[in-house]
């Protein structure tokens, strides 16, 4: 057993099907839950990763930014072949 730490649930997590790490949800209250501990099992808080994603999409945007760049300047390379 081992207790929600957002709402005191008692929750039944069997020590060898979790690695320390793995996450899962509270049935109580829906938190994302980490295992931090697995004797005895320990939950917390899972760190958000939302953060994260929306960096990754704006990773995306800068990627597309860049390659709509290089078409640029393919394009003008084109064209200065044909003012010769």
């Amino acid at each position: 057993m081992a207790t929600c730490p957002e709402c005191d649930a008692e929750i039944e997590v069997d020590e060898f099907d979790v690695d320390k790490g793995d996450q899962l949800s509270c049935p109580e209250c829906g938190s994302n839950l980490e295992v931090v501990s697995l004797s005895p099992i320990e939950l917390d808080l899972a760190p958000d990763d939302d953060d994260d994603e929306e960096d990754d999409d704006d990773d995306l945007e800068d990627d597309e930014d860049a390659d709509d760049e290089d078409e640029d300047e393919e394009d003008d390379e084109e064209d200065e072949g044909w003012e010769e």
